[in-house]
């Protein structure tokens, strides 16, 4: 069984734990299965290429690798500080808020 995601692809995300302990960035991708995600400037590793048809180049390439979502936070949109998230039912539908204003999150 999965724990469940609290955050999505778009979300501003905060850094509580690690090397990039304080940083914030853009979430690129979640992945599920294995509870990760890929924040936009984080945890970024140096990756060497063989020239190939997608970068005749070659060389070092910057890229993102996954983080635990455990040490992310989501950023509250109204008050731009990290902040837990919760569900619940309204309207009918299940919809993320901020545990510290008690506000919606889109």
């Amino acid at each position: 069984m999965h724990k469940k995601i609290h955050i999505k692809k778009g979300d501003t995300v905060f850094v509580n734990t690690g090397e990039y302990k304080g940083q914030q960035g853009r979430v690129l991708e979640v992945i599920p299965k294995s509870n990760r995600a890929i924040v936009e400037g984080i945890n970024l590793v140096s990756k060497h290429t063989k020239p190939n048809a997608k970068s005749p180049q070659g060389g070092i390439l910057k890229k993102e690798l996954p983080v635990h979502i455990s040490n992310l936070m989501l950023i509250d949109p109204s008050t731009g500080k990290p902040t837990r998230i919760g569900k619940k039912l309204s309207k009918d539908t299940l919809v993320r808020y901020s545990k510290k204003t008690g506000e919606e999150i889109k």
